[in-house]
């Protein structure tokens, strides 16, 4: 059998350098994401028609196109309407951020009605305003539901950051690539890829299921 463990652990550094890209851009484009998709949450639930076409034009469109169409667009068509040429990070994060900002907006939608009509009763019979209700009442109550949700986003996001090595952003996979194209062994520094992403995602599960554990969380898997 031909497999060398050894190139495997000669290039652990160059992937842990790829590694480190893929989380970067993941933290990023989820913190983001979670900024918009907040926004555009609270539009999809607004009585404001105008509010509610727009956020569900963003939802739609990001949702119901590919990822990689998304990039492209992002990272080749833009630059044709701006005038100018974005780098290789800033289209990256621009789309995965477009992108998870969408699902986001969707998973506190769902958040947001969930919560009993008593509680909205409540807050207006104490003469809260729309905003203060939302605020002190059904947001925070919101974000305690929609965290297991958060997660599975996390990850997903995670796993789809690979396919910014298309424009050649040195994350993960890409740097696995480049190491291929040196050394002709795809099986080895693939499976090596493979087994990152797999551990990152362990890790990540295990601490959202603790997380759920700590805020007694009913989980979403079930």
């Amino acid at each position: 059998m031909d497999f060398r463990i050894d190139l495997i652990l000669q290039s652990l550094p160059v992937l842990g350098q790829g590694l480190l890209m893929t989380l970067e851009l993941t933290v990023l484009a989820v913190a983001i994401g979670t900024v918009l998709g907040t926004l555009f949450g609270l539009m999809r639930v607004s009585k404001n028609k105008i509010f509610y076409f727009l956020a569900s034009m963003y939802v739609d469109f990001f949702r119901g196109t590919p990822l990689l169409v998304q990039l492209f667009l992002v990272y080749m068509g833009l630059p044709q309407i701006l005038g100018f040429p974005l780098d290789r990070f800033t289209a990256a994060i621009a789309t995965l951020s477009l992108n998870s900002g969408a699902y986001i907006a969707e998973i506190v939608r769902a958040g947001i009605q969930s919560i009993d009509k008593g509680q909205w009763e409540a807050a207006l019979s104490l003469g809260m305003n729309y905003q203060q209700m939302m605020r002190y009442v059904i947001l925070p109550q919101a974000f305690k539901r929609i965290i297991p949700a958060l997660g599975n986003e996390f990850i997903a996001m995670l796993k789809d950051s690979s396919l910014v090595a298309v424009i050649s952003l040195e994350e993960l996979l890409r740097k696995g690539q480049l190491i291929i194209t040196r050394t002709f062994r795809p099986f080895e520094i693939y499976f090596a890829v493979a087994i990152l992403y797999l551990l990152l995602t362990t890790l990540i599960s295990r601490f959202i299921a603790y997380t759920e554990r700590r805020l007694n969380i009913e989980s979403t898997d079930n």
